[in-house]
């Protein structure tokens, strides 16, 4: 950080470069612009830089940098020469600069749009990734200011520098004279190197993660001296749940001659632990924090879990709390979960850990789990633990995190793990809040490729510990651009559950046909009901009658099952009186036997009362651990189960059974079943997302010259009505002309000019596009039509110029609608589509899409809203022209997405006619493009 405030050369400090990166190891960096107060650090960081590096810098044996050295790399004018470091601890573990050069490599200004780029990296950091995020950050910072262009020069010998370069995905030139590698490419992002950047991302954040997750040694530190407490009941968890690595006590008020607690070796420091520590669980007072902090970094553990409570939750000093907390530990390269966490759980084999409040380690299993608050993180857990209560077929739990406050890692970092994560199959979140939808959007679309991705997202209000961006969006539209990304979008934590069971030991339907048999006509009925409901395809119900045997359920499960016309099955199950009925040990067995024989078709059972049958297809699923599960040595839980939580005696399957989740209610199977079907089409449908199509008379150049020329004027503008269509027009999106007629006379000739028939419009704000409200009077034939109808305007609403009336060519005659594409300073571009009218306003009928549009997003966009059919021949109308509306909406994503200046865009109306899409009034708002973005370098969030 920057000690003083004045200007340094022809700018300001530029504070938007600073910037907090993950490295390749999972250890972050403070990436900022090196300033006249470094010169101490400069010196410093040189001599820790061996010979060899510096000959590879400098060309040459540079023992120490002069006087002059110093001056000229921490003096810059932040737009011709910027010099960035990467620090740890405060201090420079790698530099990198660019000079601005002009023809023949002479130093040069703007409007000069090549630079001279060089790096240096201390010998302990290399092979970390510091040089490959200084380069995006020296690119991003290099576009900025105009330059287009790199030029470097390395010693051959130098194969780690040159490989930086190269593998950055920017198209280069590479020529070698003198004994030197020249290098020369262009700095413009291209799909290859964004591509680069996120493969990097996603190893280096999900390194960090995993380095939380599964550390080789972990300090609890606030152990009290007497039982009970947060830090002596997580001491107890992590030791009674197996953990397999080194764990140590600590409290700075320990006896000196204390040696254990509770079998754990005691410390009064982390700095007295005689070996490295990973993992510190930080569970001490909010004010003792910044000295635990402090003394974890400099003993060099890599990341903290922080149970403290006191931060943003509890108000304005406790949110600066909280950035302090988190610039102190980024400043050591630690990461942070929490704070006001509720802990971490990870039941790999190798690991067992649970640095958590939860009493008992979770069973082992194939569900990653992540909730930002604790209480729900709670009710999660209890509820995989539980085999009764309603929802069986439990898989148990592969790793588990509640962030609290995620005031650093979040759920994007955990996505970033679990991606990636052999050990989870199913993602269940619970999100307050999203902070970077954006990112998280991206991450959930290539996550969800992979993995369901289940998520009960907030209604928007964010708890009082979370800092968000602010969205303009409403609720419902961020969830359906999830929807879009492949998420699996559930309303309670019961139907988060509920889908995770299914689809962690079912296959995926290839469709929405039903099956359903049992043994209740009724039951089956009601399951019918809610296939249709929920947009299935159900067959009518197989009733076995409630005198069917177990034989009878697997006979008919199979033949279901190897039908053709089937895509899934759903058994219903009641309880059967008589010696002649099945036990359920029996029946769970029939179920298991046919469904293995049918692997590739899920199968859900809707049980009223039978808490035997579940326990039985539930295949012993309590996540609570068996003798079997415990490591050599485990006494077992930190408490016995209370009653009410004690499972019933499972019956165990045969080794390797294909376990059949079970509900209580069908709606709930139902629900669970529909999710799946809908999430089994977007995977097949993400398969082959579309394409952005080119179009041969779009002008992206003219388009980038106009906005520059009209952003010169100000900041942010809504730009005239005759600058908008000729902004447009350059996409080929034509604007119907409308002309003001502020008399008879004017209205009169503006017609002659636009030829008759011409229709008569209001715009003033309370009447424009509110044709329900008279201001509109259409295919006025001839001059007296349109005086008369003048006349009316004035004598209904008042003087011309409260009116503002123009006149307007008749456009052929269809179905009005309304297209629209917003920059969300939180979601990013999207685009909707609607049809125009108080109705649709009424119903919320709006599609939405992520800019930049494939052909099929757009095909997707129009037949979306449930107002659709008036655009394909309701009730004997005419259809309209659907792909020339199609190919609109293509072009509005194109302009928005190539010029990031376009904030905002507003086609209303659109009428699409039989033949053709006619836009008749449009605006366009302009505003200077963020600094930083999605496409930007890595960074993460500050909050």
């Amino acid at each position: 950080m920057r000690t003083s405030a004045e200007p340094q050369g022809r700018y300001e400090y530029p504070a938007h470069w600073e910037a907090d990166v993950v490295l390749r190891d999972g250890g972050t960096a403070r990436i900022r612009p090196i300033t006249v107060d470094d010169a101490d650090r400069l010196v410093h960081f040189y001599e820790q830089v061996s010979d060899e590096s510096k000959y590879y810098r400098f060309f040459a044996p540079y023992p120490r940098l002069s006087a002059k050295d110093v001056h000229r790399f921490t003096h810059h004018d932040f737009v011709d020469r910027v010099g960035l470091a990467a620090t740890v601890g405060g201090e420079f573990i790698a530099t990198v600069r660019y000079d601005r050069i002009g023809a023949g490599g002479t130093p040069a200004s703007a409007p000069a749009d090549e630079a001279e780029v060089a790096f240096l990296v201390q010998d302990a950091h290399q092979g970390r990734g510091v040089a490959s995020a200084l380069l995006e950050h020296i690119a991003a910072v290099a576009r900025e200011r105009g330059i287009r262009r790199f030029t470097a020069e390395v010693l051959p010998a130098n194969t780690k520098m040159i490989k930086v370069f190269t593998d950055a995905g920017y198209t280069q030139k590479r020529s070698f004279e003198d004994g030197v590698v020249r290098l020369e490419f262009d700095i413009e992002p291209t799909d290859r190197s964004l591509a680069v950047q996120r493969a990097r991302e996603q190893r280096a954040e999900a390194r960090s993660v995993q380095r939380l997750l599964a550390p080789g040694s972990v300090a609890v530190i606030g152990v009290g001296r007497a039982p009970g407490g947060v830090g002596r009941s997580v001491l107890a968890n992590i030791r009674d749940g197996g953990y397999a690595g080194r764990l140590y006590a600590v409290n700075k008020a320990f006896p000196a001659d204390l040696a254990e607690v509770d079998g754990v070796g005691a410390y009064q420091c982390v700095r007295d632990i005689d070996g490295p520590v990973d993992l510190a669980v930080v569970a001490v007072p909010a004010e003792y924090v910044p000295a635990v902090v402090a003394e974890c970094g400099e003993h060099g553990v890599q990341g903290l879990v922080v149970l403290s409570a006191g931060y943003a939750e509890s108000g304005p000093e406790g949110k600066e709390r909280q950035r302090a907390l988190v610039r102190q530990a980024r400043a050591y390269g630690m990461r942070i979960i929490g704070p006001n966490a509720f802990g971490v759980i990870n039941t790999a084999a190798g690991v067992r850990l649970n640095a958590s409040l939860a009493p008992e380690m979770p069973r082992p299993g194939r569900i990653g789990m992540f909730a930002q608050s604790g209480a729900i993180g709670i009710a999660l857990l209890s509820r995989l633990h539980r085999r009764g209560g309603g929802v069986t077929g439990v898989s148990g739990v592969s790793t588990f995190v509640s962030a609290g406050n995620r005031a650093d890692v979040s759920g994007n970092d955990v996505l970033q793990y679990w991606y990636e994560d052999p050990d989870t199959d199913v993602v269940l979140m619970y999100l307050e809040t999203i902070g970077n939808p954006r990112k998280f959007t991206r991450l959930a679309r290539r996550t969800a490729a992979a993995k369901p991705l289940v998520v009960v997202q907030g209604t928007g209000t964010a708890p009082q510990g979370h800092a968000v961006r602010a969205t303009r969006l409403p609720h419902a539209t961020v969830s359906a651009l999830l929807r879009q990304a492949g998420v699996i979008r559930v309303d309670t934590i019961t139907e988060l559950v509920d889908a995770g069971l299914l689809l962690a030991r079912q296959p995926l339907p290839a469709g929405p046909r039903v099956a359903i048999l049992g043994n209740s006509e009724s039951l089956g009925v009601l399951t019918y009901d809610r296939c249709l409901a929920e947009g299935l395809r159900p067959a009518r119900p197989l009733d076995l009658t409630t005198g069917a045997s177990a034989e009878d359920f697997h006979r008919a499960l199979s033949a279901a099952l190897a039908d053709d016309t089937n895509d899934s099955v759903v058994v219903t199950a009641i309880p059967a009186i008589g010696e002649a009925s099945p036990g359920d040990a029996e029946l769970a067995e029939a179920l298991r036997s046919a469904a293995a024989a049918a692997p590739g078709k899920p199968v859900l059972v809707v049980h009223v009362e039978l808490g035997g049958l579940a326990q039985a297809l539930s295949a012993a699923a309590s996540t609570a651990p068996t003798a079997a599960d415990r490591a050599p040595g485990d006494p077992g839980g930190a408490r016995p189960p209370r009653p009410a939580e004690r499972p019933p005696t499972a019956v165990s399957p045969p080794e390797g059974a294909r376990l059949i989740p079970a509900y209580p209610a069908a709606e709930r199977a139902v629900r669970a079943l529909a999710e799946a079907v809908r999430y089994g089409q977007w995977r097949r449908e993400a398969m082959d997302p579309g394409r952005v199509p080119e179009y041969e008379d779009i002008d992206e150049k003219g388009v980038a010259r106009l906005i520059g020329e009209l952003l010169a004027r100000g900041e942010g503008l809504t730009i005239s009505e005759a600058e908008t269509c000729e902004l447009l027009g350059k996409y080929g999106i034509r604007v119907r002309r409308a002309l003001p007629a502020p008399t008879p006379d004017a209205a009169a000739e503006a017609a002659r000019d636009l030829g008759y028939p011409v229709a008569l419009k209001a715009t003033a704000p309370h009447l424009r596009h509110r044709a329900d409200l008279g201001g509109v009077r259409l295919d006025l034939a001839d001059e007296d039509q349109l005086r008369r109808a003048y006349a009316e305007l004035s004598e209904l609403f008042g003087k011309p110029e409260e009116l503002r009336p123009v006149v307007q060519g008749m456009a052929p005659r269809g179905v009005d609608t309304v297209v629209r594409a917003v920059i969300d300073p939180a979601a990013g571009a999207v685009l909707s589509f609607g049809l125009a009218g108080a109705v649709s306003q009424l119903l919320d009928d709006t599609a939405h899409r992520l800019i930049p549009v494939t052909d099929r997003d757009a095909t997707a966009l129009v037949r979306t809203i449930r107002t659709a059919p008036l655009l394909f021949g309701w009730r004997g109308s005419t259809p309209v022209d659907t792909p020339a509306l199609e190919e609109l909406l293509l072009r509005v994503s194109r302009l928005v997405d190539d010029h990031p200046e376009v904030v905002a865009v507003t086609l209303e109306p659109v009428v699409v006619a039989p033949r053709g899409a006619n836009v008749l009034g449009a605006t366009v708002r302009l505003a200077p493009p963020p600094a930083r973005d999605d496409h930007g370098p890595r960074t993460m969030p500050v909050y």
